[in-house]
């Protein structure tokens, strides 16, 4: 394994689980680099994906369904089955959200009816909707764990290229990184997130929402946590900015008014590895080389099938039809 966030180390432990020699090559395999460090963990199949590659909807659900029983193998990981509210603000931003909420089959909630589900919600919100199979889990904890499993297979060492390395098989999940590494066209799309911190309970549902424009969601913790983002910034650098926070902030506090009281404990700068369609590229690049990358706003929720997967592909030379939508070659790779 070339790479050591969410992806590489879920692949890592379903192949280590399976029986097979893993070492998982990371230049700092006990680091906080990588997207799933900024990541708010939501496990949200719905949303855009559909408008933008609606093959990618099938393998969002399919690794959603996987979830309860990947969260449980990994014990107290903040995984939480309450749902997700959509909600929003104006009469555009309803516009907006509807479009979503009737793909996603879901009944329209007057503005009344949201804050009876969540009464720290903006008397001003118009409308929601209520989206019971989104969960949410939290990404700190899960790596953290996946590296306890693989304790003893990590090893420090930066790969600056694939011929470095004599293995027979070697899995490419280095996120941005893979891009140097095997050509393929994965860029960096920065995103800067916000975590709030206050007493527990403000909060019970993730909030999904759209305030005057501007799309923003709400991820709260059992310790009182609020995780806000995320920005989408086609940029590299690593800044966090004070427009990017105005944003996150003001949204958040038009939608949860009590939130201002909240302390702002940390912002937080990071990197999705984005394609061109913004699906993962999933498959066998060379006859030695296997990739797992490019899995933009969803890698939290695709580690588990991006797991099965890959690590079916490796032991057996095949997976899940599933799988022919995101290889390589769909770019003009092997």
């Amino acid at each position: 394994m070339v790479g050591g966030g969410i992806i590489g180390l879920a692949i890592g432990a379903e192949l280590l689980r399976r029986g097979a020699d893993v070492t998982v090559y990371d230049p700092a395999p006990d680091g906080s680099a990588g997207a799933w460090h900024v990541a708010a963990g939501m496990l949200a199949p719905g949303g855009e994906s559909f408008f933008e590659f609606p093959q990618l909807e099938r393998l969002l659900d399919a690794s959603n369904q996987l979830w309860p029983a990947f969260a449980a193998s990994l014990g107290d990981v903040g995984y939480d089955e309450v749902g997700t509210l959509g909600v929003a603000l104006t009469a555009d931003d309803v516009a907006e959200m509807a479009r979503e909420w009737k793909h996603q089959k879901l009944s329209p909630l007057t503005g009344s009816q949201v804050r009876d589900r969540e009464p720290a919600l903006s008397p001003r919100i118009r409308a929601g909707a209520y989206a019971p199979t989104e969960r949410q889990v939290d990404p700190r904890r899960v790596v953290t764990r996946l590296r306890a499993i693989l304790a003893g297979h990590l090893r420090r060492q930066e790969v600056g290229n694939l011929s470095e390395l004599d293995e027979e098989t070697i899995v490419v999940a280095a996120g941005c990184g893979t891009a140097a590494l095997t050509g393929l066209p994965i860029r960096p799309i920065k995103g800067q997130v916000l975590r709030l911190r206050g007493e527990p309970g403000i909060l019970r549902h993730v909030i999904d929402g759209a305030a005057d424009g501007r799309h923003v969601y709400l991820v709260p913790r059992a310790d009182g946590e609020v995780v806000v983002g995320a920005t989408q910034e086609e940029r590299t650098d690593s800044r966090p900015t004070a427009g990017g926070v105005h944003d996150l902030l003001r949204a958040a506090l038009d939608l949860v008014p009590g939130l201002s009281e909240h302390e702002l404990a940390e912002v937080t700068v990071g990197h999705r590895p984005g394609t061109p369609d913004n699906a993962p590229v999933l498959g066998r690049l060379t006859g030695r080389v296997v990739v797992a990358s490019g899995h933009h706003r969803n890698g939290i929720l695709l580690a588990p099938i991006t797991a099965q997967l890959i690590a079916d592909l490796v032991l057996t030379g095949s997976a899940d039809p599933i799988i022919e939508d995101f290889t390589p070659g769909r770019f003009g790779c092997a």
